[in-house]
């Protein structure tokens, strides 16, 4: 125990951004959905994130074929040939798709200082915003992977590797696939695992602004990794990333306006 302690110490001091991303990720779920729903995500997020990762490493799916390097084994946390920190951040990379899936498919009520989400848990389940959420995801990978690729480049390390280069900076496209697929797996299990859970607020809290957490948790993980694509000179692979992040901006900007023009003409 105490060795273990080290090492998630050690992943800690060692992948601070992780930690902050979760630590945003765990107070929007809870005042969102509670503290059990907020537990029951995280474990079934790890979990099936985990097993994908251990699948991947050994039998190419459903990621495709890729390795880690062990340099850190030693520093920080691995469980079973995979570093914890990394299936760890699908908790909240998955999570937060999910939430801003469910933004863009609901009326927002806007006022000067406040805004509201207008939702149903029909809707939180409906099969289309799980499928919607795991193409948001797949667009941070297409963010998130290529810069991490050249971890050895800044802090992050050099950490794996694909044994057959891929064609998108490196990357296979059958790692995005993994991705979607993952994304959507994770969030069927949880709605319908959520759905036979007695209804709890504990936790749950309303604040002014509160859907738009989540917009600043999702291009704050892509301006995070666009920043470190630029910072080591990758320009191409940058500007890639800036283009798909303007347009996924642009569609959250246009659906809070729709609605704010929609709510002013329903109200006059």
């Amino acid at each position: 125990m105490p060795e273990t302690l080290r090492l998630l110490w050690g992943t800690l001091t060692l992948r601070p951004y992780v930690f902050i991303f979760l630590a945003v990720y765990l107070f929007l779920a809870i005042t969102t959905i509670g503290w059990k729903r907020t537990l029951l995500y995280s474990c079934i997020a790890y979990f099936i994130a985990f097993s994908c990762e251990w699948c991947s490493i050994r039998y190419g799916f459903p990621f495709g074929q890729y390795y880690y390097i062990p340099a850190t084994i030693d520093k920080e946390l691995w469980i079973a040939g995979v570093p914890f920190m990394d299936s760890l951040s699908f908790t909240f990379l998955s999570y937060v798709s999910y939430e801003l899936a469910v933004l863009l498919r609901s009326p927002l009520r806007i006022l000067r200082w406040e805004v509201r989400l207008i939702s149903n848990e029909k809707l939180r389940r409906s099969y289309w915003t799980s499928l919607l959420a795991g193409l948001l995801m797949t667009y941070l990978d297409i963010i998130i992977d290529p810069v991490a690729l050249q971890g050895e480049r800044w802090f992050l390390g050099k950490i794996y590797y694909y044994p057959n280069e891929g064609d998108y900076f490196g990357v296979t496209i059958a790692n995005f696939v993994g991705w979607y697929i993952v994304c959507v797996f994770i969030i069927r299990t949880y709605t319908f695992l959520e759905s036979k859970l007695k209804a709890d607020t504990a936790g749950i809290l309303e604040y002014r602004f509160k859907p738009l957490g989540v917009v600043g948790l999702y291009f704050g993980i892509l301006i995070f990794n666009l920043s470190m694509t630029f910072h080591i000179g990758e320009k191409t692979m940058g500007w890639a990333g800036v283009f798909i992040t303007i347009l996924l901006a642009l569609l959250v900007i246009m659906h809070v306006s729709n609605c704010s023009r929609y709510f002013r003409g329903e109200q006059g």
